[in-house]
């Protein structure tokens, strides 16, 4: 299958899902180009594919805002994705033959970005997915482009099913809420008033992410999209400086 029917594979099955709109990442170096809430039909993929080519890495979500009845794992093992899309409407994505797959999994319910989290890290501990990656928003690579961060090997569907068989999130949902964004104790420990400011919650967060064992790479990529509508230019400086501060306050390399 060519890379562009990897795409539209991957995009059918999410229209067909009801994924209506969707957040567009390409990222760059430590540059992370982003279009929100765009339309299926008009993702601009010619620019996207120029930029994979230049190795540029693709990522897309389900627009944050809205609920949808999607959610996300990551690093999920392939004969454990593909059984789960065997019992549930599924898709499978590989995004390396040495890692994990993508898994995205279809809900009986719409959930909003607080219920997604929940259900996400419910379902991370039982298939031992990454638990860096259940944020609730947290972004998937497209299907049909190269994953730069694995040498340029392409990332394709390894499986969709669509037999009208949804995943039942109650069980996750009325277990506790997910966890905030507010600083974890161990990063608050020994602190005099905590810091209410945006940048102060934003310390605690990524402090919290990398301590709990998030890729440094996906921390920044996060704390970036936070910051951006506050920082504006300066929102890509501004996370690599924190990430920098906040590995060495973690004990966390590059």
């Amino acid at each position: 299958m060519r890379a562009q029917e990897q795409t539209g594979k991957m995009l059918g099955w999410w229209q067909v899902m009801g994924i209506e709109r969707v957040d567009l990442a390409v990222k760059r170096s430590a540059m992370m180009k982003w279009h929100y809430g765009l339309a299926l039909e008009s993702l601009p993929l010619g620019w996207v594919r120029m930029e994979n080519a230049r190795q540029a890495e693709v990522y897309i979500r389900p627009a944050r805002g809205s609920a949808w009845p999607l959610v996300f794992l990551d690093d999920v093992a392939a004969p454990l994705a593909v059984r789960a899309a065997g019992k549930y409407d599924a898709m499978v994505v590989m995004t390396s033959p040495a890692g994990g797959c993508h898994l995205w999994l279809r809900c009986d319910r719409s959930l909003d970005e607080v219920a997604r989290r929940a259900a996400q890290r419910w379902l991370a501990r039982r298939l031992s997915a990454d638990l860096g990656s259940v944020s609730g928003e947290h972004l998937g690579r497209l299907a049909g482009f190269k994953n730069w961060k694995r040498g340029g090997v392409w990332v394709n569907v390894l499986g969709a099913s669509c037999r009208g068989r949804s995943w039942d999130p109650s069980p996750a949902l009325s277990m506790e809420p997910a966890e905030t964004m507010a600083p974890p104790a161990s990063t608050r420990a020994g602190q005099g008033a905590a810091d209410t400011s945006p940048s102060g919650r934003e310390w605690g967060w990524i402090c919290g992410l990398l301590e709990s064992g998030c890729p440094p790479d996906v921390a920044y990529t996060r704390l970036l999209e936070t910051a951006c509508g506050r920082r504006g230019h300066d929102a890509a400086r501004y996370a690599h400086r924190t990430l920098q501060r906040a590995l060495q306050r973690t004990g966390r390399v590059l």
